[in-house]
């Protein structure tokens, strides 16, 4: 009995503290806003903050106005082709908005890219290919052949080939003139024709290295790019584009000589083919070749080292070729 007595006792002591703690809840409520119950605006009777509305990149819709304001303001066309696949869009590409755009002086490159089917959100996986026309649409690491223009252009991915063995010539002249006539070292490589074909003139090619992957699919090892000695290529600098002499059933390229004056290796100046290498993007160089290339066969080749000389260099060369046949 005395145990229930007490549990009713602190039910009402509780009870009625609630009831005081809401009592004065209520009157200072009705004491802060006065001038909302006598119907006054809403700004005089309170000071509230101001609530600010922050834009983020992620709700952001790119649509035909915008692209219109980007080049309006001077954006060069890699830099709105590279917003347009980092962003959501919600383009009106009907045959009469397409023709509009073209009036308005958007490149053919920038509606291209507004055409190409987007992932809708910058953190989707990437999509690589091998055949878009487009520069900065993410291709898998090599060497891609830029296809003549129209409405089918692609690019064209020369996978690369290996030189299968050295060759060593003028032996004789070497050794009759004990080492005052220059012995040769040519790459070998099997073929006599390569399986991908330019046009003549000044092929434009497109080279992709590792850095312009996302960091997480960097592997660093087993890429196209390997150097084999633990180094990774990482600019068409280091590679030389020659011309190939046709045999029968291969194709050969001067890599170095050797004399009694000492050996050079790598490909000789007088042999190299001189090219511009451009800089789109990390990892992207548009390269193009300053004269105008006659039929024959070519390839860009990675410089052998004296060392590899010696050992296998020549046969672990990589060699991207190409072929300009004669029409």
């Amino acid at each position: 009995m005395n145990f229930c007595m007490r549990v009713a006792s602190v039910v009402l002591l509780f009870s009625a503290g609630h009831q005081s703690v809401l009592a004065s809840s209520l009157a200072t409520s009705n004491a802060t806003v006065p001038a909302l119950a006598s119907g006054a605006p809403a700004s005089t009777a309170v000071a509230a903050a101001p609530v600010v509305t922050v834009p983020t990149s992620a709700s952001e819709v790119l649509t035909n106005e915008t692209i219109l304001k980007l080049l309006g303001v001077g954006l060069s066309n890699e830099a709105i082709i590279a917003k347009i696949h980092s962003s959501k869009t919600a383009f009106n590409l009907g045959t009469d908005q397409l023709i509009e755009l073209k009036k308005a002086g958007v490149p053919s490159p920038v509606i291209a890219a507004m055409i190409e089917p987007q992932a809708g959100a910058a953190s989707a996986a990437p999509q690589f290919s091998t055949d878009s026309p487009m520069p900065n649409v993410a291709h898998f690491p090599g060497v891609y052949l830029m296809g003549p223009p129209g409405p089918d252009q692609k690019m064209k991915r020369i996978v690369a080939t290996a030189s299968n063995q050295a060759k060593v010539g003028n032996i004789w002249g070497y050794a009759l003139t004990m080492g005052i006539a220059s012995m040769t070292v040519k790459v070998t490589i099997p073929g006599a024709h390569a399986r991908v074909q330019a046009g003549a003139g000044k092929p434009v090619f497109y080279f992709y290295f590792d850095e312009s992957m996302p960091l997480a699919l960097q592997s660093g090892q087993s890429t196209v790019w390997s150097s084999g000695n633990g180094n990774l290529v990482t600019s068409p600098s280091e590679l030389s584009l020659v011309r190939f002499d046709q045999e029968k059933d291969r194709r050969e390229a001067k890599i170095g000589s050797v004399n009694i004056g000492g050996a050079k290796t790598g490909v000789m100046d007088k042999d190299r083919i001189p090219f511009d290498a451009e800089m789109i993007a990390p990892g992207i160089f548009k390269v193009t070749v300053n004269a105008d290339l006659t039929p024959g066969e070519f390839g860009f080749i990675q410089a052998t080292g004296a060392g590899s000389m010696a050992g296998n260099g020549a046969g672990s060369a990589r060699v991207f070729d190409f072929s300009i046949p004669t029409y």
